[in-house]
């Protein structure tokens, strides 16, 4: 079984993206102006944040502005970013608060069996003897390993750790996770 990993950040091989996926994907979020060069910190949420280099377009929203990246740092606190046309601390104040995002279709490939976390939302859980679970309705981040959280028509939530022991295969194609279901794992069962 090839290693199974999610990713925050998220297409097809024409590189649109898949049905369900969104247009945008939220990278991080501005926080406030750093020195008196328009330098402002960002706080991280992708996954890759080596993907910011200079000339990268960012968005502040699907329907709002692009910025154009001059340059960007690391900061203990996160990332400090310059943008075209913002040269003061007042100017750059402006877009304090504001998520950044990027295109879907600019999203980093991932390797094999590692997948956005944005794919695996609304997937069909099916046990592996066939018996449908429900669908994912979120993806909790713990210290081991990502949580799939499943809700079924009746019962509580389900909750299925993102590792090969349960995970048996991912199709995006599909819109199916097969998984292995083991004793205690679902309401009915304990």
């Amino acid at each position: 079984m090839s290693r199974i990993a999610t990713h925050k950040a998220p297409m097809d091989a024409a590189g649109s993206p898949m049905p369900g996926e969104p247009a945008y994907l939220a990278v991080g979020k501005i926080r406030h102006a750093h020195g008196v060069h328009g330098e402002i910190l960002m706080e991280v949420y992708t996954d890759f944040p080596e993907r910011f280099q200079p000339d990268e377009v960012l968005y502040l929203g699907p329907e709002t502005g692009q910025l154009r990246l001059l340059k960007c740092r690391n900061h203990r606190e996160g990332l400090l970013l310059t943008f075209d046309g913002y040269t003061t601390p007042e100017a750059v104040g402006e877009l304090r608060n504001q998520v950044l995002y990027v295109r879907t279709d600019d999203r980093p490939p991932l390797a094999n069996g590692e997948y956005y976390q944005h794919q695996l939302i609304d997937l069909s859980v099916i046990s592996d003897e066939g018996v449908t679970i429900g669908p994912v309705t979120e993806i909790l981040e713990t210290g081991a390993s990502d949580v799939l959280v499943v809700r079924p028509e009746t019962g509580p939530e389900v909750l299925i750790p993102v590792a090969g022991a349960f995970i048996r295969n991912i199709d995006l194609d599909k819109r199916e996770i097969t998984v292995h279901i083991i004793p205690g794992l679902l309401a009915e069962e304990s």
